[in-house]
């Protein structure tokens, strides 16, 4: 035949394999499986084009590039963002079983709205976290039936135990679905405009078994030559000699040079390369190769996997000056689009350790969290200290970076060096000088956490020299590293709870000031909950009003969380509720799209659900054990330990609080944690207690009484008083007796609250109009015990039984007949549970 004259970028699409695609609109998950070059993109591609504008789908498109998590997220904001939902924007990446359930919460919320919505994730493969398989996974059985997820993979991701859980959820799509067949090849063929005959055929289909890319690259090669390739030909061999050797060099040069990026716009080809005609260079390359296809914004293109490893090992043949020019092109883009993973790989690429702290200043540590220490450490060893010497700022950053790694010794070696540096520039203005040190004594303050005095002379000492906010430490960031209470992290040791107050008072406004207000109201909310400690209730709800009001004007979140920690258990002894419900104020948090402070409020919960005896409400995370999945920074673990301690003791795992207690007392004796401590030592003595193990809970409750009436603190020993009622009462384990006397007081008192709050938290709002019999008689309806049973069970007829349920009926204002009216009665329970 006549070179020229074959189209080869006609899409074929088997009629096989357009039956295998057809029942993707009938499952939640439907995985393509197979290796490189059988087609699964264009596949996905053409049956998600069959949908017309009147079928008003909604179709999002997530490409993956490579294992790092965070570029991987930023696909899927982007590709949800360009359908036209913009709600995952704010949201961090989901690192832990608690942010991913999230993460699943929402979107099954947000899609639902949708008429009808396809998934479609390519390159699977490259993300190599298996914890991104498993949500998928827990994801498709979740959800609406509206939603399908489709799924491009050449490894097998879905283990054996997904398919049983999965069944009929998920359809599969394998490599003999997408192979092409004697009859397939044919046809396809003859679309391409190739005439071959039976035996040229039957070798084709030999030599490629069918794979799609082997095929389009024999006949590349056959509408140049007129002869099929030899049995020995490489496929990359096949590909460079079909798609890139005939370029000319300056056409070739710039397909190296832009193998480099994932997906590229015209505007950035254009930079990379410096090339005026590079919309003429795409025109002509996506129209004559389909290795290289624009994307469905109309201008992002993208080259296939193949194209791109050819393309990169072309890269490499290029001498070093050019390649060393386009890394830095890259470098230059990425950073100017604040993209600084990307730009800080190009850098590592052209070995240009200059460009590469700038944007580690840039960045300020924040995107440089996601990447694994070795990796920075690797090119830390690279760069030259005369380099490093340069950039104080960037200095700066990795030592609160090696901080948050715990490399002390490292941290400590960028100190001297940044102090080295210092010295070496005496041209540097005191002003400069004086914020780098200031930020230096900043940073090492970190290492005397939790020493509020020594923490402090460091505060002090940046506040003086340092006339601008700290770089390192950004405003909008977490205050308490995870932890509920402001008291928890920062009391010491017995009979020092008041030398730490005025500590705290006196050294905030230093640290305000060099942190533009990052942690406003600590000391504020500090001292309320001392104050709730003592049981002076008063004092304690003036406190918490002056914190939440300072948090509130200064935007930190986490001080505000804290604020409800104090504000729902004071809720108990005062019975002044909340101004937002739990539903509200977990509504407003999910807004902020920060797993953390859901966290945080999740703990928050579980705590008040479990001293107050509501062992149902408990979030799932804390209920049913889950903690152990989550990312918890170090210093806030043991507070959520001893939470997830408390929910145990609630559901009477008394062993497990056992088992679990001696872990969490030594984390606490590491970080000083003496009132994590005392709360601890309480649910080992009313787990003893409850066990029959009157004297082990004795020595318990001793240890708790030196640790806490030093500094009169009442409350731990409050909120575990239906555990430890009848110890608490005996005379003989070292309590003094105003202390006794008061913890008795409250006790009963608590005791009462809570007995109060559970009957009314059990029903909704309107039930509160039901007498005490109405409200038991509605409690064995909702067993579905029969009218004759619920009489059997109060000893009444069963005319009286009919009586006070049409009363209840009536009070609730529930119409209709008498099945509706019992179904709409459960319904308003169910809702409330």
């Amino acid at each position: 035949m006549p070179k020229g004259k074959a189209n080869l970028n006609s899409i074929y699409i088997s009629d096989r394999l357009q039956k295998c695609m057809q029942p993707i609109s009938s499952h939640p998950l439907t995985t393509l499986i197979a290796p490189m070059g059988y087609g699964k993109t264009t596949a996905v591609n053409w049956y998600l084009s069959r949908f017309s504008q009147e079928d008003h789908p909604t179709l999002i498109r997530i490409s993956i590039y490579s294992p790092n998590l965070s570029i991987f997220w930023k696909s899927v904001q982007n590709g949800f963002a360009f359908a036209g939902l913009d709600f995952l924007r704010n949201y961090d990446c989901p690192t832990d079983e608690a942010s991913s359930g999230f993460l699943a919460d929402i979107l099954c919320y947000q899609l639902e709205k949708c008429k009808d919505c396809y998934i479609f994730i390519d390159d699977f493969h490259l993300l190599k976290d298996e914890k991104a398989a498993i949500f998928l996974c827990r994801l498709a059985g979740r959800l609406p039936e509206n939603v399908h997820l489709i799924v491009a993979s050449r490894d097998h991701f879905i283990t054996g135990e997904w398919i049983v859980k999965l069944g009929g959820r998920l359809h599969q799509i394998d490599i003999d679905d997408l192979r092409l067949d004697l009859p397939a090849l044919e046809a396809y063929t003859r679309r391409c405009g190739t005439g071959l005959n039976d035996s040229q055929l039957e070798q084709l289909l030999k030599s490629s078994e069918g794979w799609f890319s082997a095929v389009y690259l024999n006949l590349c090669s056959f509408s140049k030559v007129g002869e099929l390739p030899g049995k020995a030909s490489d496929i990359y061999q096949m590909f460079a000699a079909s798609m890139l050797n005939p370029l000319p060099e300056e056409r070739r040069e710039f397909l190296s040079a832009m193998g480099l990026a994932d997906e590229f716009t015209e505007e950035m080809a254009q930079f990379v390369t410096g090339r005026e005609e590079v919309s003429q260079i795409l025109e002509n390359l996506t129209r004559q190769n389909a290795f290289v296809t624009r994307l469905s914004d109309g201008k992002t293109y993208r080259f296939h996997h193949m194209m791109k490893e050819c393309a990169h090992q072309a890269f490499q043949t290029l001498d070093k000056r050019k390649q060393s020019f386009y890394y830095d092109r890259y470098g230059a883009w990425y950073g100017n689009q604040g993209d600084y993973i990307h730009a800080l790989a190009a850098y590592r690429g052209s070995e240009d350790f200059a460009a590469m702290l700038r944007v580690v200043e840039k960045d300020a540590g924040i995107l440089l969290s996601s990447l694994k220490p070795e990796q920075v450490l690797e090119t830390l060893d690279k760069c030259p200290l005369s380099v490093l010497k340069e950039y104080p700022l960037a200095i700066l950053v990795l030592m609160r970076s090696m901080f948050n790694w715990k490399n002390i010794p490292r941290m400590l070696e960028l100190k001297e060096i940044l102090l080295t540096a210092i010295k070496e520039h005496p041209q540097m203005c005191e002003e400069e000088r004086g914020n780098l040190l200031g930020e230096c004594d900043l940073i090492l303050s970190f290492l005397m956490y939790n020493d509020i005095s020594k923490m402090s002379q460091f505060h002090r000492s940046a506040s003086q020299k340092m006339t601008r906010p700290a770089i390192s430490i950004r405003k909008d960031g977490g205050w308490t590293f995870g932890s509920p209470s402001v008291l928890m992290m920062f009391h010491r040791e017995a009979g020092g709870l008041d030398g730490e107050l005025e500590e705290m008072k006196e050294c905030m406004p230093h640290y305000y000031k060099i942190t533009n207000g990052h942690g406003q109201g600590a000391e504020r909310i500090m001292q309320a909950e001392a104050d709730f400690m003592h049981g002076n209730f008063v004092d304690a709800q003036i406190g918490l009003e002056q914190a939440y009001a300072s948090a509130q004007l200064n935007e930190q979140e986490s001080i505000a969380l804290c604020c409800d920690f104090l504000s729902q258990r004071l809720s108990v002894c005062t019975k002044k509720k909340p101004e937002k419900s739990f539903e509200d104020r977990r509504k407003e948090l999910l807004q902020g799209h920060n797993t953390m402070w859901v966290n945080i409020f999740d703990s928050i919960c579980a705590y008040y659900y479990a001293i107050t005896g509501q062992v149902e409400r408990i979030p799932q995370l804390f209920r049913e054990h889950q903690l152990f999945t989550v990312n918890v920074l170090a210093p806030g673990r043991p507070m959520m330990e001893m939470i997830e301690n408390q929910v145990s003791l609630a559901q009477g795992g008394y062993t497990k609080v056992i088992g679990k207690s001696e872990g969490i007392l030594a984390m606490c004796q590491n970080l000083h944690y003496d009132l994590v401590a005392l709360h601890v030592q309480l649910q080992l003595a009313a787990a003893y207690q409850k066990l029959g193990k009157t004297d082990r809970a004795a020595e318990c409750l001793k240890r708790s009484v030196l640790q806490a009436v030093p500094d009169g603190l009442l409350m731990p020993f409050v909120e575990n008083y239906p555990y430890l009622a009848e110890l608490l009462q005996r005379p003989y384990y070292g309590i003094p007796e105003e202390f006794q006397r008061q913890i008795l007081a409250l006790g009963k008192i608590w005791e009462k609250n809570c007995e109060e709050l559970r009957k009314e938290e059990a029903y909704p709002e309107s039930f509160k109009v039901l007498s005490d019999r109405e409200l038991e008689i509605t409690e064995l309806m909702a067993k579905h015990m029969s009218n004759r049973e619920i009489a059997q069970k109060l000893y009444l007829s069963e005319g009286t039984v009919k009586q006070y349920i049409n009363q209840i009926y009536s009070k609730l204002e529930i119409p209709g007949e008498v099945r509706v009216k019992r179904k709409y009665l459960l319904e308003m329970l169910e809702m409330k549970s």
